[in-house]
Parts: C-alpha cells; sequence; structure tokens
C-alpha cells in the first residue's frame, strides 16, 4: 500500500468520521482519480510536437497518455476536426497515490 493511502485510511477517515459523525466509513471524501492534460498548440504546424509532448507526459505520469483529436474546425485556430491538439491521462489507484505523493 502506498504510504498516502495508508495515511488516508488509518488517520484522515477515523479522524473525519469523528468530526462529521459520520456513519460509515464509505460517506467520506475519497480521492477517485487524476487527470492530467496538456494541449499542444504548436501541433497544428509541428507534428513532432506530439510526440515530444507524449513523451513528456508518459515521464511525468509514468503512463502512456491518450492522444486527444479536436472535436470542432476552428478556423481562427487553424485547426480541422480530428486532428491531434493535445494529450490526456488518467491516474487511478496506486499510481494516483504515488504521484501525489511526489
Amino acid at each position: 500500500m502506498v504510504r498516502l493511502q495508508a495515511h488516508y485510511q488509518e488517520n484522515v477517515v477515523p479522524s473525519l468520521m469523528e468530526q462529521f459523525k459520520y456513519s460509515s466509513a464509505m460517506q467520506v471524501p475519497r480521492l477517485t482519480k487524476i487527470t492530467l492534460n496538456m494541449g499542444v498548440g504548436e501541433a497544428v504546424a509541428d507534428k513532432k510536437a506530439m510526440e515530444a509532448a507524449v513523451e513528456d507526459l508518459t515521464k511525468i505520469a509514468g503512463q502512456k497518455p491518450i492522444v486527444t483529436n479536436a472535436r470542432k474546425s476552428v478556423a481562427a485556430f487553424k485547426i480541422r476536426e480530428g486532428w491531434p491538439i493535445g494529450c490526456k491521462v488518467t491516474l487511478r489507484r496506486d499510481r494516483m497515490y504515488e504521484f501525489l505523493d511526489r
């Protein structure tokens, strides 16, 4: 078990149950996920910028990101529908607590 998760279960949950008079530990607020998102504006002109962003986010999160595509064409930003414009990672469970601990 991750250090931060153990601290939450051993110290935070009992103190919040006592403070707010919760009848069950499931009523105590908890983290479910952490989402990291990176918009890459240069990806329209330079395709290698997206590869660099994916590599950077992989190093930060320790998990391979998903490339997000444009939903609509926007002439002012010079992007078309379906073009890659960013990437995101969703961390859950142990990876989430490890990331939060760093």
